[in-house]
């Protein structure tokens, strides 16, 4: 078992490594696969097919295997890494130890948004864009939005979602106005207000992390492993509620077929929700 750290305890040494292993895994070529696969399952309530990793119930165990994955990548460049996790209602600030040069780098430029500092620069020749959403070749971000400002959630943001007992409820999708997940995922009405929680963070970013290839910023995984472990902290906070929808919907409801229950597996792993509620004998949280 292995240990997830805030990024803000990271030491030197520690980040250094862990953007060496970036590094690597881009050159490799299995870093823009990452990319590749969530863009392919991201769907949308209006889009056909199943919905696994975006607006639904789904949402927290899919991308836990998804960055176990990624995890499992990174450590066979160097098993002494493990993504951290970016605690959002703290260093909320562009001026916060995680963009500064010898990590993640700061935000871009004005005008096109193009990252300049730190290691996954495109001026540095080791992290072009590949697996897109539109033009360019190089990492984008715009932290905070000066022109049109907006906030990182606050404690008390994550707080109010943390003491839902409820999971998730039908319709299963964006609209939901009651239970955990959304509340944590962060969709309004029709999936188009994005101003809560896990959707503001990627609109405060700005740059590659508003579209479906958000991965394309390491950031995105620092991000989710803080999803995760929001997710861990509910079920210990709720240790008598659970994942829903339990049973798969009937072929009445609109999205039988869509959303994934409990023992339902999920793609592309052939995974179900039920077999990853539990990592605590993988890895744990420092």
């Amino acid at each position: 078992m292995y240990t997830r750290k805030n990024q803000r305890d990271l030491t030197r040494t520690e980040k250094k490594r862990l953007v060496s292993a970036l590094l690597e895994l881009k050159r490799s070529g299995r870093y823009d696969e990452f990319v590749t696969l969530h863009g392919r399952h991201y769907v949308t309530d209006d889009e056909e097919g199943p919905r696994a990793s975006h607006m639904t119930p789904s949402f927290f165990p899919w991308h836990r295997r998804f960055l176990l994955e990624f995890e499992r990548a990174l450590r066979a460049v160097d098993p002494g890494v493990s993504v951290p996790y970016w605690d959002w209602t703290t260093d909320n600030s562009p001026a916060s130890s995680l963009w500064a040069e010898d990590f993640l780098g700061g935000t871009g430029r004005a005008g096109d948004g193009k990252v300049m500092t730190g290691a996954f620069a495109h001026a540095n020749g080791n992290w072009n864009i590949r697996a897109r959403v539109g033009d360019g070749s190089f990492l984008t971000r715009n932290l905070g939005r000066p022109s049109d400002p907006v906030s990182l959630p606050t404690r008390q943001d994550v707080a109010k979602a943390l003491s839902d007992p409820l999971y998730d409820a039908g319709p299963w999708n964006s609209t939901v106005t009651r239970g955990f997940r959304n509340k944590i995922e962060g969709w309004g009405s029709g999936g188009t207000a994005t101003t809560y929680n896990h959707n503001r963070v990627h609109r405060w970013v700005g740059g590659v992390m508003l579209g479906a290839t958000s991965p394309n910023d390491p950031v995105f995984w620092l991000h989710h492993a803080f999803m995760d472990l929001l997710w861990d902290r509910w079920q210990r906070a709720h240790p008598d509620s659970g994942y829903l929808p339990r049973r798969k919907l009937p072929a009445s409801d609109p999205q039988h077929g869509r959303v994934f229950s409990l023992h339902e597996p999920m793609p592309p792993w052939d995974v179900t929700p039920a077999q990853l509620l539990d990592h605590g004998r993988v890895y744990r949280y420092a």
